[in-house]
């Protein structure tokens, strides 16, 4: 069988890589002549697929990948995994899978499904992209949703072992997109609509979202009576049912847990409601960056003039990720309050711009917001380095947020 998958980011070349490992004859298609060179040499720019396995790909005329959108013809299965962020009013932007769907459209015949994994609100698959596929090309008839289900960085579930959802406008589609998932996925799910699956997605992020949101404000709280949060929570956890621990944290990062959620309040509103708790999450949730340089100010003194190194702009540890992250907006509050700022990160080579400075630098203080494994602070001088939370503390740090600094 051969696939086609539109997007080489950490979705589209995790599921690239899937149906390698089943036999199909894959193309990739991407924008990014970077990334499409970078594959037809070999080299895979994302953590946890190994250069090997896209080598041995290529030279066996298994997989390549390529900029030209005709690439897919004669492709039994088209997968869509582009992004679908929030644009600068924070509502759902959709133009990259729409343009997508522009360029895939011509080249799709009677025998193609088309599946989208690229995040969305309910009823994208049913009343965005199938009359948009349909008015360009009135062949196609096969349409299915298997919303992606990909944690960077995670060694312990990956795309073999995460069970996936796949639903279909018919039982066709269904079915054929089971078969395909089936091929590479030990457990596939098949519901009883699209709209289930991409409300399954969204319930998935939200409701992460939401419990990051109350226990960053229940930190707030311990902070104010001086208990440890971290202590708290660990406490907390030793109960074997009913709990599920959640961290305190500087704000929240990556490609879903930011996101998805405002793609369900998209949903409430068209219906006539709002979802309360996914308003007051989402101000809890962007409040943090502001709180933690408050209390690194309150532990620290006056930053102005001060020169801060912030450690770690990834959104979570071991990866380069940097997508929604929090360490932007830190930054920010931390130019606000007059410091200037400076970042490490040996992981991430470019920032906003910017490339990653030296931890041997003229510092007054750092702020680690992100501790990789293989961060090195040996060159650092003897000057304050503070964390987030006491999780991520060295003996020496002084954490922010889970610190008993009393009253």
């Amino acid at each position: 069988m051969r696939v086609a998958v539109i997007g080489q980011g950490y979705v589209g070349l995790t599921i690239s890589s899937g149906a390698i490992s089943a036999g199909f004859e894959v193309v990739g298609i991407d924008k990014s002549q970077k990334v499409v060179q970078g594959l037809n040499s070999g080299v895979s720019h994302i953590e946890g697929i190994g250069d090997e396995k896209i080598a041995r790909a290529i030279s066996q005329g298994q997989f390549r990948a390529s900029s030209d959108f005709e690439e897919i013809r004669r492709s039994e299965i088209v997968v869509i995994a582009v992004p679908t962020p929030l644009n600068k009013a924070g509502e759902p932007d959709l133009s990259l899978l729409k343009s997508a769907m522009d360029s895939i459209a011509p080249f799709l015949d009677e025998e193609s499904v088309l599946i989208n994994e690229s995040t969305s609100y309910i009823g994208t698959l049913r009343n965005v992209i199938a009359p948009q596929i349909t008015s360009l090309n009135s062949k196609v008839k096969h349409f299915a949703v298997s919303p992606e289900r990909v944690d960077p960085g995670n060694k312990s579930f990956n795309v073999k072992n995460t069970p996936r959802l796949v639903g279909g406008l018919t039982e066709e589609a269904s079915n054929r997109a089971v078969a395909f998932y089936s091929s590479f996925s030990d457990h596939v799910v098949k519901v009883s609509s699209p709209e289930v699956a991409e409300a399954a997605k969204l319930l998935e992020n939200s409701f992460r979202f939401v419990n990051i949101g109350f226990v960053s404000e229940f930190a707030k709280l311990m902070n104010t009576m001086g208990i440890s949060v971290s202590e708290v929570i660990a406490a907390a956890g030793t109960k074997p049912y009913g709990f599920m621990p959640f961290f305190p944290n500087v704000g929240i990062g990556g490609h879903c847990i930011p996101v998805d959620p405002l793609y369900l309040q998209k949903n409430a509103i068209d219906n006539g409601m709002i979802s309360r708790y996914i308003k007051l999450s989402e101000e809890l949730n962007r409040e943090m960056p502001k709180y933690c340089v408050e209390g690194l100010e309150a532990l620290y003194g006056k930053l102005s003039g001060k020169h801060v190194l912030v450690v770690g702009v990834s959104y979570k540890p071991d990866i380069p990720d940097t997508r929604e992250s929090p360490a932007e907006f830190v930054i920010k509050e931390l130019e606000k309050k007059g410091a200037k700022v400076s970042w490490h990160d040996p992981l991430v080579e470019i920032f906003n711009g910017q490339s990653s400075a030296s931890i041997a630098g003229d510092y007054d203080l750092a702020l680690v917001l992100v501790k990789h494994q293989v961060l090195d602070m040996g060159s650092w001088s003897k000057k304050p380095v503070y964390c987030i939370n006491s999780t991520a503390s060295e003996p020496e740090w002084i954490p922010i947020l889970g610190s008993s600094r009393g009253k």
